[in-house]
């Protein structure tokens, strides 16, 4: 596998060493399904996949699969190194497919997403393609794997032995959501004179957070969030949240967003790309949701996008602003 750059020897684009990472032979194909031009990433594992994997990826949670996208998402410097670190599909796959069963192959670009979870599952969560003795149980100790994998992999597979987290299930994804998280106003007084605000939204069985802002009952997030979106998808819930050291996080507030108006004018639209700027939906304030005013779902620059004001639910005051963006399957 490629040696770890030293700080002289790093080049000062991270972004060009991604990019140059991505333009080797093995990671022009994703490296569960075998897909053309993935576009998406698991960091800490440091393989590329497709948006169909990528999606069985993030049901496995995060403590084994870190995805992120190779065009949307900012890297930092540790996530490229580790990516650089592992070498890519082939070397990866070296290490994940070492023992393939006879009888079992690998799915390909047109399998089912029943087929791909089947596989990523045991490739990744249960080990059951790599050698025995690279198998990492719960009760070893940190750094006796002798093997030039990165901690991160090596963390990876110990969380995967070692954790009790129930699968999604079988779910087959249609697109990706970002949510951007900008601010928050006026939010509601959980400590003695201020709060400690973080959002979390949920989406099905997927749940994602901000950071915590100390003191602010005006918060600036400007943070981004993935959710997978299913076929079978409802309202992304939202919760604010007071974090408390010693005690149990205060509610401050809740909403629900419907997706359903960005996800219906999307896909009757088709490639954004194609169109000019221009409103193509939109949601309308009414009594029985959480909104400040009508929501537009509009085209911006090739991108299908979405500005949200909320007033927040069961609390005696608090907004927040959002932006919300489609990512069809085939970006």
């Amino acid at each position: 596998m490629s040696q770890r750059p030293s700080a002289l020897t790093r080049p000062t684009s991270s972004k060009r060493r991604l990019k140059d990472l991505l333009l080797q032979k093995d990671n022009r194909v994703c490296a569960d399904c075998g897909s053309p031009d993935p576009k998406w990433a698991s960091t800490n594992i440091g393989v590329f996949i497709c948006l169909k994997c990528c999606g069985v990826h993030r049901s496995l949670g995060t403590h084994i699969s870190k995805v992120l996208s190779v065009t949307l998402d900012e890297w930092s410097d540790d996530e490229i190194d580790a990516m650089v670190e592992v070498g890519g599909n082939a070397s990866a796959n070296s290490i994940y497919e070492a023992y393939i069963p006879e009888g079992i192959s690998k799915p390909g670009p047109d399998a089912s997403h029943e087929q791909r979870s089947k596989f990523i599952r045991s490739k990744y969560e249960r080990q059951e393609y790599l050698k025995p003795s690279l198998r990492i149980l719960s009760n070893q100790k940190k750094g006796s794997l002798k093997t030039s994998l990165s901690n991160k992999i090596t963390d990876s597979f110990r969380s995967s032995s070692s954790s009790s987290q129930k699968s999604e299930g079988m779910v087959e994804f249609i697109g990706m959501l970002k949510v951007k998280v900008i601010k928050g106003t006026n939010l509601a007084i959980r400590d003695m004179l201020s709060s400690d605000p973080y959002v979390v939204l949920t989406l099905g069985k997927q749940k994602v957070q901000t950071t915590v802002v100390k003191s602010n009952l005006n918060p600036v997030w400007n943070e981004e969030v993935m959710l997978s979106v299913p076929q079978d998808y409802r309202a992304v819930k939202l919760q604010v949240y007071d974090h408390d050291t010693f005690s149990a996080d205060d509610i401050m507030g809740e909403a629900e967003i419907d997706i359903q108006p960005m996800i219906t004018s999307a896909m009757a639209f088709g490639d954004a790309g194609m169109f000019g700027n221009m409103q193509i939906g939109k949601w309308l304030k009414s009594n029985d949701n959480a909104l400040l005013n009508d929501s537009t779902v509009n085209i911006v620059d090739g991108k299908v996008k979405q500005e949200v004001n909320l007033k927040l639910q069961n609390v005696e005051s608090g907004e927040l602003e959002l932006e919300l963006e489609w990512i069809p399957l085939d970006q």
